[in-house]
């Protein structure tokens, strides 16, 4: 039987920009769907495309903790979260691409 996984993430327009937290299923469709603005709201408002943050999890209630935690957090440890894996900010949908098992759910 194949695991389902869970994904927290965090877009953002720039470094240092502004951030969107949010949760998924599947990490590489929710990903294009914020790149090719598929829906309005905040993200396409703000042009948040750039996936620079990401967890993974095996249980739905724990990425919607871990969601509802980050989002809770002052902004300064959300980029200390970010810069801990990420540095440079740069955009990890490519990395995702190249090896799509690890974030297809």
């Amino acid at each position: 039987m194949k695991l389902k996984y869970y994904y927290v993430y965090i877009l953002t327009n720039k470094e240092r920009g502004v951030l969107y937290i949010g949760v998924t299923n599947n990490l590489i469709r929710r990903i294009i769907e914020h790149k090719s603005g598929t829906f309005d709201g905040f993200t396409k408002k703000y042009n948040l495309k750039k996936l620079v943050y990401f967890e993974q999890t095996e249980d739905v209630q724990s990425a919607l903790s871990r969601e509802k935690q980050l989002k809770g957090w002052h902004r300064d440890w959300k980029i200390n979260l970010i810069e801990s894996s990420n540095k440079k900010w740069e955009d990890l949908f490519i990395q995702i691409m190249r090896d799509p098992e690890t974030s297809s759910g």
